[in-house]
C-alpha cells in the first residue's frame, strides 16, 4: 500500500475538450476519477473504450501512472489532450459508486449532465473513515503481519505500537504535498530506530521481523503486482513506470531502515533471535479475521462489502497455503491468485460490482512486498548472493500472481463493462 498523497478534490477538463460534446466531458472526468481511485492502466483503457462505444464516440486512450492521453474524433480530425493526474489512491467504495453511475448513464436512468455532476460529487465526498480509525488500522495491520510472519507476543506488541505511530505520521504528513514526498524514508528511519529501542526491553527479540511488520503497510507489493500485470497485458509504458516506482519505494525504505538502525551504536548490546517464541494456532485465525477488517478501512471499501472481503481473503490464504504445500512457496501463490481472480470475477458477474472490491484486498495476502524488502536488506548487508536469490524469488512470485490472475480470467471471463 501507499500513502494517500495530498491532492485537490476537483477534476479539471482541458479547455479544448470542455466546450465540446458533453459526452466527452463526462468521459474525461470519468477517466480522471477511475485513475485517481486506483484502476490500473489496462482496465482504465478498456473501460474508457467501452464507454466510448456505448456513447457512439470514436475515442482512443493511453494511460500511465501519472496521466491519461485522450483522443476523440475521426482520424483526420483527432484532437488529443493530456490529463495530468496529481495523485492516486485505492478507494474501492468510490470505484463502486462510479461503476453504478456509469451503468445508470448508459441505461438512460441518469442524464449525461447529471452524471457529470455526480462524478464531481463522488470525488468531493469526504473520507469514509476518520484519521483515528485509519491510524488504528495501521497498528492492527502491523500486528497481524507480525503474526503471519511467525512473530511471538513480543514482536506483535512492538509492531502494533510502532504501526500506530507510523499511521499517525501518515495522517500528519499526508496533509502536505511536500511532506508526503519524504514519508517513506522518514517512516522507515523512525520505525527502525524504535525497533532497536524496543529490543532493549523485549529481548530476546527479532529485529528483522519486527521492522518488516512495522512497515508492512508501506511496502509496494501491490504496486509491484499491478506493474507486472500491466506488463503482461502489453501496457509496457505504464507497467515499466509503475515497476520503477515500486523499486524506488523499496530503496527509500531500505535507506531509512539502514539509517535508523544505526542508533544501536548508542545503546548497550542485547540478545537477538531469529526464531521468535511460537504462539497458539488460534492466534493465526485471529490475525486472519483482523486483516480483512484492516483492508476494508485502508482501501476505503464500503462496510457492506466487508463480508465478501473476508471470504476472499480467507480463500486467498487457503489457496496460497495449499499451493505452497504442493508447488513450493514461490509457485504456490499462483493457486491462491487463481482462486482469488475466479472468485472476484464471479462476484462481479453475479452482483454487478467491480471485481477489485474483493480481489485487491485478497491479493494483499499474496503480494511479494515483504520478500522484496528482504532482498534489499541482503544487499545493504553486502550479502549480494542472497540478495540476488531473494530478488529472483520476488520476480517469480509476482509472475506467478499475474499468471494466476490471467488464468482466472480464462476460467471465468471478467465482465465486459464497468
Amino acid at each position: 500500500m501507499e500513502l494517500v498523497r495530498h491532492a485537490t478534490t476537483q477534476l479539471a477538463v482541458p479547455d479544448d475538450l470542455a466546450t465540446r460534446d458533453p459526452r466527452i466531458v463526462f468521459m474525461v472526468k470519468l477517466g480522471q476519477a477511475l485513475h485517481r481511485y486506483g484502476v490500473p492502466a489496462h482496465r482504465l483503457e478498456q473501460d474508457m473504450n467501452l464507454v466510448a462505444q456505448r456513447f457512439g464516440i470514436s475515442g482512443n486512450f493511453f494511460a500511465t501512472p501519472t496521466g491519461i492521453f485522450a483522443s476523440f474524433g475521426l482520424p483526420e480530425e483527432h484532437r488529443t489532450s493530456l490529463i495530468r493526474i496529481e495523485s492516486t489512491e485505492v478507494n474501492l467504495a468510490k470505484q463502486a459508486l462510479l461503476n453504478d453511475l456509469v451503468r445508470q448513464v448508459i441505461q438512460g436512468q441518469v442524464s449525461i449532465a447529471e452524471g457529470t455532476q455526480e462524478i464531481d460529487q463522488i470525488v468531493a465526498a469526504p473520507a469514509r473513515f476518520s484519521p483515528v480509525v485509519s491510524t488504528i488500522c495501521f497498528a492492527l495491520a502491523s500486528g497481524s503481519a507480525a503474526r503471519f510472519l511467525g512473530g511471538g507476543w513480543r514482536e506483535i506488541l512492538a509492531t502494533t505500537i510502532i504501526g500506530f505511530l507510523i499511521g499517525a505520521l501518515a495522517v500528519f504528513m499526508g496533509r502536505s504535498s511536500e511532506a508526503s514526498k519524504i514519508f517513506e524514508p522518514t517512516a522507515a528511519i523512525i520505525a527502525s530506530a524504535l525497533v532497536v529501542i524496543a529490543a532493549q526491553f523485549f529481548a530476546p527479540f527479532s529485529i528483522y521481523l519486527t521492522t518488516l511488520a512495522s512497515l508492512i503497510v508501506l511496502l509496494p507489493g501491490l504496486t509491484l503486482t499491478v506493474a507486472m500485470r500491466e506488463l503482461a497485458t502489453r501496457n509496457l509504458v505504464s507497467g515499466t513506470s509503475r515497476l520503477m516506482g515500486a523499486a524506488l519505494v523499496f530503496m527509500q525504505l531500505g535507506f531509512g531502515v539502514a539509517l535508523g538502525s544505526q542508533i544501536n551504536r548508542l545503546l548497550p548490546p542485547v540478545s537477538f533471535t531469529t526464531a521468535p517464541e511460537p504462539l497458539p494456532a488460534w492466534t493465526l485465525g485471529l490475525a486472519l479475521l483482523i486483516a480483512p477488517l484492516n483492508f476494508t478501512v485502508l482501501f476505503n471499501a464500503r462496510l457492506r462489502d466487508t463480508g465478501w472481503i473476508m471470504l476472499a481473503c480467507l480463500l486467498s490464504f487457503i489457496g496460497a497455503r495449499a499451493g505452497a504445500h504442493l508447488l513450493g512457496p514461490e509457485l504456490g501463490v499462483c493457486l491462491g491468485a487463481i482462486l482469488t481472480g475466479t472468485a472476484g470475477n464471479l462476484y462481479a458477474r453475479i452482483l454487478d460490482r467491480p471485481a477489485a472490491i474483493t480481489t485487491v484486498p485478497a491479493l494483499m495476502m499474496l503480494v511479494p512486498g515483504s520478500i522484496g524488502f528482504g532482498s534489499l536488506s541482503k544487499f545493504i548487508e553486502k550479502d549480494v548472493i542472497s540478495g540476488v536469490t531473494t530478488a529472483f524469488s520476488v520476480a517469480l512470485i509476482a509472475v506467478a500472481l499475474v499468471t494466476g490472475l490471467l488464468l482466472a480470467n480464462v476460467l471465468v471471463p471478467p465482465r465486459r463493462h464497468l
